[in-house]
């Protein structure tokens, strides 16, 4: 397994721990009526993220922002994979890009301004040179 697949395989399993992440406290927060439903605007007069607490809503927010980014980083694993490009130039970008998802979590978790728009950017563009370093 190439070493950008590897870290793909570690980014998954990192959304996987944010989704407990998340839904542990808010499932603590909220009736299991609102999380077990079908969680229906009208039904919980409102959005449902709006009734967790300000972390919990953080990590909803962060876990979101996540499969955002895990999206276009597969985009990029998968081409420098099928293209053979991969290279130190690619593989460090995608350690860049995990390390910089881990850190993404406390960050968004804890308000750090403005670190945390810091830490996606470094995540982002780690992602774009991965691409651009297929198109040589």
């Amino acid at each position: 397994m190439t070493p950008e697949l590897t870290a793909l395989t570690f980014a998954a399993l990192l959304q996987v721990f944010q989704i407990a992440l998340m839904a542990v406290p808010a499932n603590l927060e909220l009736k299991p009526g609102q999380t077990l439903g079908p969680r229906d605007r009208d039904r919980l007069g409102g959005d449902l993220q709006d009734r967790l607490s300000r972390r919990t809503a953080r990590l909803w927010r962060a876990m979101n922002n996540h499969f955002e980014g895990l999206i276009l980083f597969t985009i990029a694993c998968v081409v420098v994979t099928l293209a053979q490009k991969s290279s130190p130039l690619t593989a460090a970008c995608a350690w860049l890009y995990l390390g910089a998802r881990v850190l993404y979590v406390p960050a968004y978790a804890f308000g750090w301004t403005p670190w945390r728009s810091l830490i996606w950017a470094a995540g982002y563009l780690a992602t774009a040179a991965m691409l651009a370093a297929c198109l040589t």
